[in-house]
């Protein structure tokens, strides 16, 4: 090898060293938004699970005061929840048709107090 070939192989090489610390840096910067949004969402759901524990604890409050309040349990129930789990709609004016999203009739029906 001549001092031609090999300074024209060390450049190919620096250049590719290069290239991987450029992709590197993007990988870098990725990882960094991805640990911040990761981060963001724990708090959150953290959050959420406060709000639904209080929400739940304000329930069982009310129905310790006034059982009549109680929601509809049974089978029929937990059949119309499937209903609506699986896509389709469970309220009286669409009944049985396919839902694309929520809908507010079918969750005013969970939501009957």
């Amino acid at each position: 090898m001549d001092k031609k070939e090999i300074f024209s192989q060390v450049s190919s090489i620096e250049e590719r060293i290069g290239g991987l610390h450029d992709e590197l840096r993007g990988l870098k910067e990725q990882l960094a938004l991805l640990i911040e949004e990761n981060h963001y969402l724990k708090v959150e759901n953290e959050n959420l699970r406060k709000r639904l524990n209080e929400t739940v604890e304000q329930e069982e409050a009310i129905e310790e005061r006034d059982p009549a309040k109680k929601k509809p349990v049974g089978e029929g129930y937990d059949n119309l929840a499937r209903l609506y789990q699986e896509g389709f709609h469970i309220c009286s004016t669409d009944y049985g048709s396919i839902r694309k999203d929520d809908c507010l009739f079918c969750l005013s029906f969970f939501n009957q107090k």
